[in-house]
């Protein structure tokens, strides 16, 4: 069988979930299997085009981009003009998709989604299509009529969908698509000795590379000087600006040297994520998986208007995680969750029961259905990632 997943780069966690699906496929099945960016093969205009276009509307115009994020997801003109304009770029596609020519096509974003929609209803191309939803929450962009199956992050999202027309055996609880190394992760107490730390002192990562500096600064500043017993792992990210603060501000005191660990850019997220105690981040979609798959508590800071809010409203609804106000209440709200073993415990333990560790497998096993179908219970686990701690 041959699979082509299709991604674009306006956020991590297309990415993210595209490249788990790849590496599961090739190490467990004989399928052929290939990743495209789909504004990519279509034209190198549109694709800096539109992620420039994203990347500067959610850092530096939030607001708008929760203006526009909520108008596209009301059936008026705005949201009717975004599949047009995707139908029309998906004749550039079709050359990518026919190089391939795929049994099953699996996008991991909206856009792609809606191309390849529109491709099968005019006779294009014959492949199913699985689509995965990235975040907690849903839009109608994702939703495109010739769509042959959803895999959505939690059950939240099946009623949405179906309000939208999508019939409710197209749609699979599966979760959103994370690497099998959050699943397996380290020893916790090797890798908490590595850094010179002590298991027995709370430990909070920030996720920081996303974070305006200040912001970000300030809270680690006021948390530390609050809390003399916590240990730190920072993690800014290739964000160079905001590595050097931390720099000056650690080298700053000898006692934060000794209880802070900063990292750049790391390949070891699964790592630093298994260690700690608390996270403290923005609520992107991947972000928020792969600390689920950790069993890792969230609190979730400056969420951007539209995704990054339904995901920390989820976080919130299901004991996962909490929101840091933006005011100066932040550090009393952190200090009273750190300190409070009992209700971290719990939380963790919510993590632990929302379970997606199958989510990989199970979306590769519903594309071989829809190939060669056969009797596939929804709750069916075929071969379990993840290693209970």
């Amino acid at each position: 069988m041959k699979i082509m997943i299709l991604t674009a780069a306006t956020g991590g966690g297309h990415l993210s979930a595209a490249s788990a699906l790849e590496e599961y496929i090739r190490e467990n099945t004989s399928h052929e299997v290939v990743t495209v960016d789909a504004l990519k093969a279509i034209g190198r205009f549109l694709d800096k085009t539109i992620c420039d276009s994203y990347l500067f509307m959610a850092k530096r115009v939030p607001l708008l981009f929760g203006q526009l994020y909520k108008q596209t997801n009301k059936p008026n003109y705005l949201s009717y003009l975004a599949p047009k304009i995707n139908s029309t770029f998906s004749y550039s596609l079709n050359k990518a998709i026919h190089l391939v020519d795929p049994d099953v096509i699996i996008s991991t974003h909206p856009f792609a989604t809606e191309m390849i929609s529109h491709l099968k209803h005019l006779g294009k191309i014959s492949a199913k299509l699985l689509t995965v939803i990235t975040d907690y929450g849903l839009h109608r962009a994702w939703i495109a009529e010739h769509v042959d199956g959803y895999i959505v992050a939690c059950e939240d999202m099946i009623a949405p969908l179906m309000a939208l027309g999508v019939p409710e055996n197209k749609i699979h609880v599966f979760g959103i698509p994370v690497h099998k190394a959050f699943f397996n992760p380290p020893s916790r107490e090797d890798t908490l000795k590595e850094l010179g730390f002590s298991p027995e002192i709370p430990t909070v990562l920030f996720m920081a590379g996303s974070f305006g500096v200040s912001d970000i600064i300030k809270m680690y500043r006021s948390l530390t000087s609050a809390e003399k017993k916590l240990q730190m792992i920072v993690i800014t990210g290739r964000n160079e600006r905001l590595y050097s603060a931390f720099e000056e501000e650690i080298e700053s005191s000898s006692e934060n040297k000794n209880r802070t660990h900063l990292l750049f850019f790391t390949k070891e997220v699964q790592k630093y994520m298994n260690a700690s105690d608390l996270i403290v981040t923005k609520p992107g979609g991947l972000t928020v998986s792969e600390a689920l798959a950790c069993n890792l508590p969230l609190a979730v800071f400056n969420a951007i208007p539209g995704q990054e809010e339904d995901n920390a409203l989820f976080l919130e609804n299901n004991g996962m995680g909490i929101r840091i106000p933006k005011d100066n209440s932040f550090t009393d709200v952190l200090l009273s969750l750190v300190r409070d073993t009992g209700r971290l415990n719990q939380m963790r333990e919510n993590c632990r029961r929302f379970d997606k560790s199958d989510s990989v497998p199970q979306t590769v096993e519903l594309a071989e259905n829809l190939i060669s179908p056969k009797s596939i219970p929804k709750k069916h686990k075929s071969i379990s990632l993840k290693v209970k701690k």
